[in-house]
């Protein structure tokens, strides 16, 4: 089990948001924190402490307002740790390429191979095919809708109709390197894993899978290690110290759970 670090970028700022608050119009998001530090401080602090793997997300979509200076805060976190880092928000087969060759080890992808409410395989296929599967990482983020986990997309507003569960991961795991699965309804409010989807989690044991979302102690990524059977990664971001939080993160690296 590994901590993944992440850099959440909106609006030009490292942000940490409330999941699902996310609105394209108006560039919009309920803010938990916002830092007076770019991309490049938080990147080259896990490149000194050795935290490979983790994540930088474009919050603002490609072509509005805001897309330009996102884009500033990812180059600085790029360059500040080349070959460390993953990058994921609107990726699609015409600029999947463009950050691999900024450094990013490997791109995040969710909408774009999705296409009403369905997975498409076809775009899945070629944008694996055209990248590697080994650069290529699904963001399989879900929320419970009745007595099921869906898969969301399109900035977490829109319920899929493929159930995030153990066969949809090895369904999926021919196209891609690794999972980065959010749990949509607890997303940035530091209250408390959503246990049901670690404990699938934890079930599942193919290909890399990383939990995000709720971490509010020390106690709760204990929990995760045990529930996720030690194979399930893990990210913090508003309960972090770094991002206004109470977790302090030397004391999070220091911990065997890292």
């Amino acid at each position: 089990m590994r901590f993944r670090p992440c850099i959440d970028i909106h609006n030009g700022r490292v942000k940490q948001i409330v999941g699902g608050s996310l609105q394209d119009a108006g560039n919009l998001a309920e803010d938990n924190f916002v830092s007076e530090y770019d991309g490049g401080f938080y990147a080259d602090l896990y490149r000194r402490d050795g935290l490979s793997g983790g994540h930088i997300i474009i919050l603002n979509r490609e072509g509005t307002r805001y897309y330009r200076e996102d884009m500033a805060q990812a180059r600085k976190a790029l360059e500040a740790f080349p070959g460390g880092l993953q990058l994921g928000g609107g990726i699609h087969q015409g600029n999947a390429e463009f950050f691999l060759d900024l450094g990013a080890t490997h791109v995040i992808v969710t909408s774009y191979v999705f296409r009403q409410g369905r997975i498409d395989y076809d775009r899945l296929e070629a944008l694996s095919r055209q990248i590697g599967r080994e650069h290529l990482v699904l963001d399989l983020s879900c929320r419970l809708a009745g007595e099921e986990y869906y898969i969301v997309t399109d900035r977490w507003q829109k319920v899929t109709e493929e159930p995030m569960t153990e066969n949809t991961l090895e369904k999926l795991s021919r196209y891609c390197d690794e999972f980065l699965i959010h749990a949509v309804d607890v997303e940035g409010k530091a209250s408390g894993v959503e246990r049901e989807v670690v404990r699938r989690l934890g079930a599942y044991c193919g290909l890399p899978v990383t939990y995000a979302g709720g971490i509010h102690s020390l106690e709760d990524i204990r929990w995760i290690g045990e529930a996720g059977k030690g194979h399930v990664d893990y990210t913090v971001g508003s309960a972090l110290d770094l991002f206004g939080g109470e977790i302090p993160y030397s004391e999070l690296i220091s911990q065997v759970v890292t």
